[in-house]
């Protein structure tokens, strides 16, 4: 039986995928990240957790935390990070400017590359590096 919460693909595979097809799953996997966060942390209304969400995965958000995780990546994570904001996408939100969007693009290929090598300790150690940074950006606005 296949494994769909955790996959197995070789290197060559990896590096052959296109930087939104990471951006993609990182896009998930950033979300369940603030999902289970937010579950966790005492939120209870569904309206509650849903706005949360919104709020801290919004380009704006994975822009601010994109900044605070940026000193802390290997040279190979920087190059996934550095694929992902080149990366054109067809479309940006009205909601965002072109590089919070790129910026939040970079966060999920990271991400998506990250959980597709099943580094899941290094997702939660970015993760939670980012939190705050997303928390503080929403409190700006």
């Amino acid at each position: 039986m296949t494994d769909f919460l955790h996959p197995s693909i070789d290197n060559d595979s990896l590096r052959a995928m296109s930087s939104l097809a990471l951006a993609h799953i990182g896009d998930c996997v950033y979300e369940i990240m603030t999902r289970s966060w937010l579950t966790t942390s005492g939120l209870v209304t569904n309206r509650n957790l849903h706005r949360e969400t919104i709020r801290l995965v919004c380009a704006g958000a994975q822009a601010a935390g994109a900044t605070a995780i940026l000193p802390m990546l290997t040279e190979e994570e920087m190059d996934v990070f550095r694929r992902g904001r080149n990366a054109k996408p067809k479309s940006v939100p009205k909601s965002s400017s072109v590089a919070e969007y790129a910026h939040a693009t970079a966060v999920e290929a990271l991400f998506g590359w990250l959980y597709l090598q099943q580094r899941y300790d290094r997702l939660n150690e970015l993760f939670a590096a980012i939190l705050p940074a997303a928390q503080a950006w929403f409190g700006q606005k």
